[in-house]
């Protein structure tokens, strides 16, 4: 059975395993990133800040994946004032496939939804195809792609 929990301070090593888990998958998707540790997020403000729910997945006990919703203010063009965006979505290679990432999106879903947020974004590679198939299973569908150059290497 799957539980989702309120990450603490305690998780802390977990949460920095996984976080180092989320580069090195992404590394191979972004040339950016660097080759070297580095950090994607500032962990104990995700723990401690109110517009944060940063949660554990447990499996029989065992710390399964992790994820976050922040509430951030939406820009004036659109039709709603805030959203939710969802982080650190992670799941240890041993529990991919048991429905881990589904609990947690349907308890951040929740969690805005308490919140009075209807609008749920994410950030996801094109080229994670298993991630998007993930977020699709749970009602999310693409809108936008982010495009970059380096113009050090434009021909």
């Amino acid at each position: 059975m799957i539980t989702i929990r309120k990450a603490t301070t305690e998780d802390l090593s977990i949460l920095y395993e996984f976080e180092q888990g989320v580069l090195h998958a992404e590394r191979p998707m972004d040339k950016t990133l660097k080759a070297s540790k580095t950090y994607y997020y500032d962990i104990p403000n995700l723990i401690s800040d109110l517009k944060v729910e940063l949660v554990i997945a447990e499996i029989n006990g065992a710390i399964a994946g992790c994820g976050y919703a922040r509430i951030k203010q939406a820009r004036d063009c659109f039709q709603f004032d805030q959203f939710s965006y969802l982080g650190f979505m992670f799941t240890k290679e041993d529990y991919r496939g048991k429905g881990v990432n589904k609990r947690i999106m349907n308890y951040l879903y929740d969690w805005s939804l308490s919140r009075g947020i209807y609008e749920v974004r994410l950030e996801v590679y094109p080229s994670n195809n298993a991630a998007i198939k993930a977020y699709e299973k749970v009602g999310m569908q693409a809108t936008m792609h982010t495009m970059r150059i380096d113009l050090r290497n434009r021909s």
